[in-house]
């Protein structure tokens, strides 16, 4: 038996249940919604023309301000919600366009862009910034497989994937992927234990192979996460195991966010068939 107290990796759950067969489990929820990277219902992250400041737009996770040719600006002052300046970029000759990193941590909120001559204001221009994400799937690996990173590896068979959107105007980074409630091997101290660890997220990176620190869903896109410390796998004496007779519960999927550090959440019915193998029962999941 694993220690509760103890947060383990995939790898050491996936030695510990070994070759124990599951059942086939439901099928990702909510299928038929598309899985395009952009919405058509976002709002923009674009603002209207401001004398001459062209445009001012988040990309990535920047703020970008493009200038007319002809404007006599020699610099640009990035303003944050609660009045304080944020930066400043000076135009080289011939520049542009000037660009300021914002990341995954700023606060949410209106931003105002001021064009100088000087000490001379020339334009003001502003954008709100505000993430947001929601959950519109998951799914497990074992009935799933096409829609995890490998197909074909036996690895996928206890983990999940969550796809998250992001339909506001500014960038978050999801820092925590939380499984809490009746599910075999949940996040908190019924299982994994890692829900109030620092630094544990619970996401898997394909690319690192590994787990990663955080996953960031730029404005207008959706991305699907990866569990990776197995919250499907059936372990004996830990979370639900599978009995002789039907059981039902619910659980929540919980995302950790980085921007006002925002928890975001869906709740799911759960059901498990009848059988005589702590580990050998079908898995119905459905939307509360």
């Amino acid at each position: 038996m694993i220690p509760t107290d103890s947060p383990i990796d995939r790898r050491t759950v996936l030695r510990t249940v070994g070759g124990a067969a599951l059942a086939s489990v439901a099928g990702c929820l909510d299928g038929s919604r598309n899985s395009g990277t952009t919405t058509s219902d976002q709002t923009s992250t674009t603002t209207e023309r401001a004398g001459p400041l062209s445009r001012i737009a988040v990309e990535g996770q920047a703020i970008v301000v493009e200038i007319d040719a002809d404007a006599p600006v020699e610099q640009v002052n990035l303003i944050q919600p609660n009045g304080e300046l944020f930066g400043k970029r000076g135009l080289a000759a011939g520049a542009r366009q000037v660009s300021f990193e914002i990341g995954t941590a700023y606060e949410p909120g209106e931003y105002r862009v001021v064009a100088l001559d000087g000490d001379e204001t020339i334009a003001e221009g502003s954008l709100s910034i505000q993430p947001n994400l929601s959950i519109v799937e998951m799914g497990i690996g074992r009935n799933q497989p096409e829609k995890m990173w490998n197909s074909s590896g036996d690895e996928v068979t206890d983990e999940a994937f969550v796809t998250v959107e992001n339909r506001g105007t500014g960038p978050n980074a999801v820092t925590k992927l939380l499984f809490i409630g009746d599910v075999p091997y949940p996040s908190d101290e019924e299982g994994t234990n890692y829900a109030d660890a620092d630094g544990v997220s619970g996401i898997y990176d394909p690319d690192a192979d590994d787990e990663t620190a955080a996953v960031t869903v730029p404005p207008g896109q959706k991305l699907t996460l990866y569990s990776y410390r197995s919250p499907f796998a059936f372990i004996r004496a830990e979370g639900i195991s599978c009995k002789n007779e039907p059981q039902s519960g619910e659980f929540e999927v919980v995302l950790e966010t980085r921007v006002d550090a925002k928890k975001i959440s869906e709740t799911y019915q759960v059901q498990y068939s009848a059988s005589d193998e702590f580990n050998n029962c079908e898995i119905t999941i459905s939307e509360a």
